[in-house]
């Protein structure tokens, strides 16, 4: 079995020991993740599209303004730019989680060879 398809079949067929295993890592990876995102992975593709910084891209739906008591009405926007930052940051963790279930299951798997 490939690589790419011992991936997809973690990704889709996982068993609890891998969940498991997934919300452990993603939580002690946590801020590890975010300032891999943050500050090594987005910068430069921000920096190729033009200096864009992906924390701030949003679609304004309305714009923030005053009530009629004089009280702040927050902007209703789509913050997308959030929403790539957490792909990324899920597509990292959801990796590394892969890679220790595939060396755990190749060690398991040399565990119940038989002697030869």
């Amino acid at each position: 079995m490939g690589f790419i398809d011992e991936f997809k079949e973690f990704a889709v067929k996982g068993n609890a020991l891998d969940m498991a295993v997934g919300i452990i890592l993603g939580a002690s990876f946590n801020k590890i993740v975010n300032s891999i995102v943050g500050d090594l992975i987005m910068p430069p593709i921000g920096l190729l599209i033009g200096g864009v910084d992906f924390k701030n891209l949003e679609i304004i739906l309305k714009s923030a303004g005053t009530g009629p008591a004089g009280e702040a009405i927050p902007a209703v926007a789509i913050r997308y730019g959030m929403f790539l930052n957490t792909v990324f940051e899920f597509l990292i963790v959801a990796f590394s989680v892969f890679m220790v279930v595939k060396v755990m299951n190749t060690l398991i798997r040399k565990r119940e060879e038989p002697a030869t």
